[in-house]
């Protein structure tokens, strides 16, 4: 028979797929052993109507002829004929496997995966030339197709002794660029197996090479060996019930690679518009990477059981990204080549559900095993922070109420929810101070008023929480409100005429520290949060002094400075002491500089000049001490 050229669009799209469209060589064994798997699934059905069609036996074989460069695949299928060979192979992109699940649409357990003349000529990367010989079922004829460099295709008749399809591979040679030799290992093939193929339904078969001992002692001897190279059943498709958690762990163990068992299992299986079983994982300690930009998240993707992607972070929300595990769908939508995903409506529903349920988890654990979801929290936190804090705020609903912060109510993790439920009754906000320890926070002047009037303080102890509640704003109508910015309103009437008539009589005082600290501070004021200290550093509205150190720290060169403004305590006798010393005209540059560097390092803030505090300090001290 004359050589046939395949049709002009066919010829393009055939160039596009062996040289473009895989990025991954190592794919074609997939691709080969789900077209195997569609003539199995095939055979199976149609056996079910009709008792002339034996479908005992079904399996997959792989041969390895390293001599010859030979890669065979053969089935027991349903088989093609002449007519199916030039349809399915002869025009790339027609599909035997579609034209089948087309017919049977309205069966559901028709379970289909291949799309036979798209992915088989995914062998082109790696094969330059290719026999395809097939005996469809219920037939003594067979024919052979072939095509070498994918120049044209030739069909005649052939001999096969069973049902089913024969492909040779001829490998190509091994150059610089690229090696085609291991694919003829028997490790290789079994390890390509086991990453993409490994839950196929049907046993894939090979001989591999095995040693054993001869009895003799220290002598053994190597033999052929036909073994089952996948195990078939996947775990997520088994009933829950049916395993015990040992088998969820060993399995999280074993793909994903983590020394620590899960802190928490999910396996469930959706039905509906999208269709998908899921097999997730919450770790318990985050690796070691998992906050640089190294860490790949994302889940594994599986079509019926087949590997398709690694890492696919489209399935699920970047705030979630701890997640570790699989889900196996029916339904996505892939590209020709199976390796990259469409983003379409499915996708996208795909994804809200597992965050639905992931969300759903974790409220469950945070409700009923709390000491369990604060060591979650104690290793993911930062990331459920930064997932309500990014897009400007476009996830806070869905994250805000598993976000939890230490606070001055017995030093315990809260919810915002717990610290509004027990707020006093005059409290009208949400009070938080920055810090880098809860230990350093709980020593700062500006919480002396706010615990005494009884009100709980929330510890900001990372750089993303202040960023965070002024994307916020409130919880549950309540402000946030930090405790070392703009002016609290903290005091009563009386206290409050009290600042006013000595804000008023020491104005003098207050204009001249201002002054000497030479525009350093926007105003020094009396202070109505401060109980036992002398001085603290606050700011006005707009930015907070904790964010402008955050924003120096990460080098943001031109970022404006807080308002700052010094107070002071009318109470302690340092006030008195300045009131008098101003009074008698001394120069009182040396003590508002050094007030001014005392509430510096309160605030965590460096002092511009060491040396001058230096001197400043052990002048007054000589001072006092004669």
């Amino acid at each position: 028979m004359a050589k046939k050229q395949f049709k002009t669009e066919s010829r393009r799209l055939l160039d596009l797929m062996a040289n473009s469209i895989y990025t991954n060589t190592d794919i074609f064994v997939r691709e080969l052993i789900s077209n195997a798997s569609d003539a199995l699934d095939k055979k199976y059905y149609r056996s079910l109507t009709d008792t002339s069609i034996n479908a005992e036996g079904l399996r997959i074989r792989i041969e390895l002829d390293k001599k010859n460069r030979l890669f065979t695949i053969s089935d027991n299928g349903i088989g093609m004929d002449e007519k199916e060979l030039e349809q399915d192979l002869g025009t790339i992109a027609r599909s035997g496997s579609f034209d089948f699940k087309q017919e049977l649409e309205k069966d559901d357990k028709v379970d289909i995966i291949g799309q036979f003349g798209v992915g088989f000529y995914s062998s082109f990367m790696v094969a330059d030339r290719i026999e395809v010989t097939s005996r469809k079922c219920g037939s003594e004829e067979a024919y052979r197709w072939v095509s070498v460099n994918a120049d044209g295709y030739e069909i005649k008749k052939a001999e096969r002794d069973v049902e089913g399809t024969t492909i040779v591979l001829h490998l190509k040679e091994d150059t610089k660029e690229k090696k085609y030799s291991p694919y003829l290992e028997s490790d290789m093939i079994q390890s390509l197996v086991r990453k993409y193929s490994d839950y196929i339904r049907y046993p894939i078969v090979m001989d591999v090479e095995v040693t054993r001992s001869t009895g003799e002692e220290g002598k053994t001897v190597k033999e052929i060996e036909t073994r089952t190279v996948n195990s078939m059943t996947p775990l997520w498709k088994k009933a829950a019930k049916e395993i015990k958690q040992e088998d969820y762990d060993q399995f999280y163990e074993e793909n994903f690679y983590d020394y620590a068992k899960p802190l928490k299992t999910l396996h469930y299986k959706v039905e509906g518009n999208t269709s998908y079983t899921a097999l997730l994982f919450i770790p318990e300690k985050a690796p070691y990477n998992y906050y640089t930009t190294d860490y790949k998240a994302g889940l594994k993707l599986y079509s019926r059981g087949v590997f398709i992607k690694d890492e696919a972070s489209e399935l699920i929300s970047d705030y979630f990204r701890f997640v570790r595990g699989l889900i196996d769908s029916d339904d996505l939508n892939l590209n020709i080549s199976r390796e990259i995903l469409q983003q379409d409506h499915q996708m996208q529903l795909l994804k809200r559900s597992i965050d639905k349920k992931v969300k759903n988890a974790l409220e469950k654990m945070l409700e009923k095993e709390r000491d369990k979801y604060e060591a979650f929290f104690d290793s993911f936190g930062t990331q459920l922070k930064y997932g309500a804090y990014e897009d400007y705020g476009a996830n806070k609903d869905t994250l805000i109420d598993l976000i939890l912060f230490r606070s001055t109510y017995e030093d315990k993790y809260v919810t915002l929810k717990e610290y509004v439920s027990r707020m006093k009754e005059d409290q009208k906000d949400i009070y938080y101070a920055c810090g880098e320890s809860a230990e350093k926070i709980k020593a700062m002047p500006q919480l002396e008023k706010i615990l005494e009037k009884g009100y709980e303080v929330l510890y900001f102890t990372e750089n993303v929480d202040e960023f965070m509640a002024t994307v916020l704003m409130n919880y549950d109508g309540k402000n946030f409100r930090s405790v070392n910015k703009g002016d609290l309103d903290l005091e009563s009437e009386e206290e409050k005429k009290e600042i006013a008539e000595e804000s008023i009589d020491a104005k003098d005082l207050l204009t001249s520290l201002k002054e000497a600290l030479n525009g350093e501070v926007s105003e020094v004021r009396i202070s109505g949060r401060l109980k036992t200290h002398p001085v603290c550093l606050v700011s006005d509205d707009g930015l907070s002094l904790n964010m402008e150190k955050v924003l120096s720290e990460m080098n943001q060169g031109g970022m404006p400075k807080a308002n700052r403004i010094l107070e002071l305590n009318k109470d302690h006798p340092l006030f008195a002491s300045l009131k008098e010393a101003h009074e008698k005209g001394e120069d009182l540059s040396d003590y508002a500089k050094l007030l001014y560097d005392q509430a510096l390092l309160i605030a965590g803030f460096p002092i511009e000049d060491p040396l001058e505090y230096s001197r400043r300090l052990s002048e007054i001290m000589i001072k006092a001490m004669h």
